[in-house]
């Protein structure tokens, strides 16, 4: 097997560069769980104000943050409307139920954004008979859906209907610079409207460890009684909270470059016979695509691209996810393609060659 020489299974690959290291050891420390590390609570307030809201509280991780506002804003028996392929409703181990005893009232759309029509009819009836309607959860970007963006005022459409029915809103930003990158608003004008958002700094803005869920005072005060239940409390973590602060100062503007070589990526892709589709799909830093056209199925196409030294992902609806970060700048993105190229000619060929 080649080494990975490109690596675009996903944004997490990206490690962090010499300027981000140096800024981790260069790091004020303190006890984080007891509130003294000036690293972590410069972090918090830096991340709280980049998204619209009061406070923020640091975390190993964005699926902890999303499950950790669920766990404030639910009890067990209450319902979370929340897209059907949404990161926690698939990726999070089933934390939900496990963690917070809600179930998930589940939508489909086509690219991971629903309407508030669909949110409205899925409100439960106040009624014993049913679950208690608590929650709406909203993924930006989407995931599965592309890497899509919501549009400003559908989001607020829905939340508005949230509002309407006393329900409470959160906001799975693990993406959400990438969002804000695309549209060119801040990312406040997203966050802002919600009752708790989760932002991701180990994804595009090149992070080794962290993430935040940010909230009133009050929500914030709650999850960090959750982050200790969920053994989420940290020592000295201004070495992680410096790398995430280097990402937010330096690395969220750069994340321009990561659209233009997806869509780069999805152009020369688009061209190879046999992949299937649209680069107009494409927002941000994710590609999908159908491998059918060549007769392999996703895994064997990703096994055989990987044997050419790129990795892809296999992915839900029989498709194949390719994801830009810093760690591949255009170079690598024109080898993807080569390679590609190549295992799709191959793969013609042998599909040739046995009708013959």
């Amino acid at each position: 097997m080649i080494p990975t020489q490109v690596d675009l299974g996903s944004d997490t690959a990206t490690r962090p560069g010499p300027e981000m290291r140096r800024a981790m050891c260069e790091a004020e420390v303190g006890d984080e769980q007891r509130r003294e590390d000036p690293t972590v609570r410069r972090l918090e307030e830096m991340a709280a104000e980049r998204v619209g809201q009061e406070a923020s509280v640091f975390l190993p991780s964005a699926s902890m943050a999303n499950e950790i506002a669920y766990k404030v804003h639910t009890r067990p028996g209450d319902e979370i409307i929340i897209d059907r392929w949404a990161h926690p409703a698939n990726f999070e181990g089933g934390g939900p139920a496990a963690l917070c005893g809600a179930t998930l009232h589940h939508l489909d759309t086509p690219r991971g954004i629903f309407t508030p029509e669909q949110v409205e009819r899925a409100i439960r009836p106040d009624d014993p008979h049913y679950s208690r309607t608590r929650l709406v959860s909203i993924e930006q970007t989407t995931n599965v859906g592309g890497g899509s963006v919501w549009e400003l005022a559908r989001m607020q459409a829905v939340v508005e209907v949230a509002r309407r029915h006393l329900l409470r809103a959160h906001l799975d930003g693990a993406r959400l610079f990438n969002a804000a990158v695309a549209s060119g608003l801040p990312a406040s004008r997203y966050g802002g409207m919600f009752d708790s958002v989760t932002i991701c700094f180990s994804k595009g803005l090149g992070a080794p460890v962290g993430a935040v869920v940010a909230g009133t005072e009050d929500f914030c005060r709650e999850a960090r009684r959750m982050k200790h239940l969920f053994g989420g409390a940290m020592r000295q973590a201004g070495i992680l909270a410096a790398a995430c602060i280097y990402g937010l100062e330096h690395h969220v503007d750069r994340l321009k470059e990561d659209h233009e070589n997806a869509a780069e990526l999805a152009r020369g892709l688009h061209e190879i016979p046999g992949l299937k589709l649209d680069p107009e799909d494409v927002q941000t830093n994710m590609v999908y695509l159908r491998t059918d056209g060549l007769g392999l199925k996703p895994g064997e196409f990703v096994e055989r691209l990987l044997a050419h030294g790129v990795r892809m992902n296999a992915y839900p609806y029989q498709r194949v996810r390719a994801v830009t970060h810093l760690d591949v700048g255009r170079d690598g993105i024109r080898k993807a393609i080569e390679a590609a190229r190549e295992v799709a000619a191959e793969a013609l060929g042998a599909t040739a060659k046995s009708r013959t």
